[in-house]
């Protein structure tokens, strides 16, 4: 009877112990719970601020400019890519008015050192020569606000069904006639210094000092069309007024069912084709045309509008 009467105490003892325990497991889980939550509404307090300072971050960003032109000059054969570029720049930019004017490096060149920049706010030149001698005229370009966009390479073209037996630099003079932009001109200086490389002209300090006739020569008397730049080179060749003509990978676009390239002549024989921007040093801007010639010329280095200068076959893999 002792016996039993201690084990039922025992039992009573022990269930008591079991129930403090569970007592004592259901509040630290309560506690915990409610320790979760609370750090779970801060976690989520947290994400909101984030996600306001990058809304405001962005607002920032997509800040519009007021209502300015812009004026840019640009070498010809940035003319349809720079089209493009505009357009999606005004997606964000609507008030401000891109103005292109176009023709060859060199022309350009000597229209902004006759205006003294007056008028003039962006130079994109086809070339880094022109660009140095910018730079090279104090106050004429601002300080800082160069960068290298794209390189180029110059092809060996002829108009689709031509038969011709030309398949680049090295027969060329096989071609009843030539397309030929002048030494002056970016892609003409280009050539000769690949026709140097090549071995087929002499070697020469300048080599845009070598006249067409020069080239025609050394040639063996070849009739060339010399062109005042690269747009007018593709025409030639489109129009089938000459055999072949070189122009720059890029003049293609858009062209691939009237020209075939011969050759994508290496940057072995004509170094690189390096497409350099800055902003001129306009004195007649105010500060808001300024401000937005910065800007785009900001927009022209960044991931959007490489890959639009990739879709017109320009080579955006250059040091800025």
């Amino acid at each position: 009877m002792k016996k039993k009467l201690l084990c039922i105490l025992l039992s009573a003892m022990l269930g008591t112990s079991m129930l403090a325990g569970c007592g004592s497991t259901t509040e630290s889980t309560a506690e915990d719970t409610t320790e979760d939550a609370v750090s779970a509404e801060e976690e989520t307090a947290d994400d909101s601020v984030a996600a306001e300072e990058d809304l405001s971050a962005e607002e920032e960003t997509a800040e519009q400019f007021e209502a300015t032109t812009v004026t840019i000059y640009a070498a010809a054969s940035l003319q349809t890519v720079l089209t493009e570029l505009i357009e999606v720049y005004n997606e964000t930019q609507p008030n401000v008015e891109i103005v292109g004017s176009y023709d060859s490096s060199g022309t350009l060149l000597t229209q902004i050192e006759e205006t003294d920049g007056n008028g003039i706010d962006i130079f994109f030149s086809a070339a880094q020569k022109h660009m140095n001698t910018r730079e090279e005229d104090d106050g004429l370009v601002v300080e800082g606000s160069r960068h290298n966009v794209v390189n180029n390479q110059v092809c060996v073209i002829t108009y689709t069904g031509s038969e011709t037996t030309v398949t680049g630099l090295a027969d060329i003079a096989n071609a009843s006639s030539l397309a030929l932009a002048d030494g002056s001109v970016p892609v003409g200086k280009y050539t000769r210094q690949a026709l140097v490389n090549a071995g087929l002209l002499e070697e020469t300090e300048d080599v845009s000092t070598i006249t067409t006739d020069e080239v025609s020569a050394a040639l063996g008397g070849i009739e060339i069309n010399e062109c005042g730049n690269v747009s007018k080179v593709l025409q030639a060749v489109v129009e089938q007024s000459n055999e072949v003509g070189t122009t720059y990978y890029s003049d293609t676009y858009g062209y691939e069912d009237q020209v075939e390239i011969l050759e994508v002549v290496s940057y072995d024989l004509t170094g690189d084709v390096i497409y350099p921007v800055a902003q001129v040093a306009n004195g007649s801007a105010d500060e808001l045309e300024s401000a937005a010639a910065a800007d785009f010329i900001e927009f022209l280095i960044f991931d959007e509008a490489k890959a639009i200068f990739e879709k017109y076959y320009f080579d955006t893999d250059v040091e800025a």
